[in-house]
């Protein structure tokens, strides 16, 4: 049988806030749909992701059911403020992207003693340019079918 939401044993929003989180953030680059941005705040909460920093035209609205009142976020006018901010606290800041010299997902490696962030691109555009020349490496995730990219709040959760 399903379980009911009762008894699923979740934490409390309060919790949450106290609650240890893996050293992750998550840059959201110019993202435009709010459900896109409610998808990765709901996949955030879930994995107890350390933070969301949303980046120019990118939005926190009430699209998450609540997520965004649990998962810690920050707005950035530009992004680049934001990866620079991230590289001098010590984060090894990622973008999911194509690129030249990327490293398959299923060929990263993570160093466990190092804090990450993933810097997620425009549903169209994808990262900035500029934002993938200051990143220290881009993530590609391997496709196999016809369309040349996936969803940015799929890829995210990925």
């Amino acid at each position: 049988r399903k379980l009911k939401v009762t008894e699923l044993n979740r934490l409390t929003p309060e919790a949450f806030k106290e609650s240890k989180k893996i050293p992750l953030i998550v840059v959201l680059d110019h993202i435009r749909s709010l459900n896109n941005v409610g998808s990765v705040f709901r996949t955030s909460d879930a994995f107890r992701v350390e933070a969301i920093y949303l980046c120019g035209i990118t939005l926190a609205l009430r699209t998450a059911l609540g997520a965004e009142e649990t998962v810690d976020w920050e707005y950035f006018k530009d992004t680049p403020e934001a990866v620079d901010k991230l590289r001098q606290e010590g984060y090894t800041v990622c973008a999911v992207e194509q690129a030249e010299g990327s490293v398959m997902l299923d060929n990263l490696q993570l160093d466990k003693t190092k804090k990450y962030a993933i810097v997620m691109g425009n549903e169209v555009k994808g990262v900035q340019q500029n934002v993938v020349d200051n990143c220290d490496i881009c993530i590609e995730i391997p496709q196999y079918g016809t369309k040349h990219s996936l969803n940015v709040s799929v890829t995210t959760g990925m």
